[in-house]
Formats: C-alpha cells, sequence, structure tokens
C-alpha cells in the first residue's frame, strides 16, 4: 500500500470505542494502539486470541497466551462521554486555527 493511499484514522489512542459488528459487538474498551497503515486498531480486552508461545529463555516460558488483536477500522465507533451512545464524529476547526472532533449527535468537542 502506498502512503498516498493511507488515510488518517479519525480514532485516536486512548479513545473509548465500542465494537459494532463481530464476535465483541456492544462491547466498550480503550483503544490501546493504531495501525493506520493496515486500518486497524487495538482495543483493550476486546478481540482477545490465544497464541501458542515457545519458550525463550526463563523469562518468556512456553504456554498459551491470550492476547488482543487488532480489529478493523470500520468495526469501532467512538463513544462520546456526553451522549454516552456511539456516536460519528465530524470536524471543527476552532477561533485560533486548531482543527478538533466533534460529537456529531450533541455537537460537544471530543478532543480536550
Amino acid at each position: 500500500m502506498t502512503e498516498s493511499s493511507v488515510s488518517r484514522p479519525r480514532i485516536r489512542k486512548n479513545d473509548t470505542v465500542m465494537v459494532i459488528t463481530g464476535r465483541d459487538r456492544g462491547k466498550t474498551g480503550k483503544v490501546v494502539r493504531v495501525l493506520p497503515e493496515r486500518g486497524r486498531a487495538v482495543v483493550e480486552r476486546l478481540n482477545l486470541v490465544k497464541r501458542h508461545t515457545k519458550a525463550r529463555g526463563p523469562q518468556t516460558p512456553y504456554g498459551i497466551v491470550e492476547k488482543e488483536a487488532a480489529i478493523h477500522l470500520s468495526n469501532l465507533m467512538i463513544m462520546c462521554d456526553k451522549c454516552n451512545a456511539p456516536v460519528r464524529i465530524g470536524k471543527r476547526r476552532l477561533e485560533d486555527g486548531h482543527s478538533v472532533r466533534v460529537c456529531r449527535r450533541c455537537r460537544e468537542q471530543l478532543d480536550r
């Protein structure tokens, strides 16, 4: 994928999001990491998968490890603190020239 074809995701690290489709539909969590080149995000305690690991010394033993897998951004919606619901987001330019994300439902500013 070329750099020009990668769009900037609207979801950012530390956003609270809700999964809108898939195995974890309806669950909410905090975004731990965003992978814009793959169009995915890792959400805390959601989309858990089991990985079989090989022993790599005394600090990393063998066994089955449960970890979070990335979820496609189209399957996530940002939660508005004021609405307490999953919402679409828009952009608004402030007087000082900065652009902020806003809730489309209540027009509340999401970026602090």
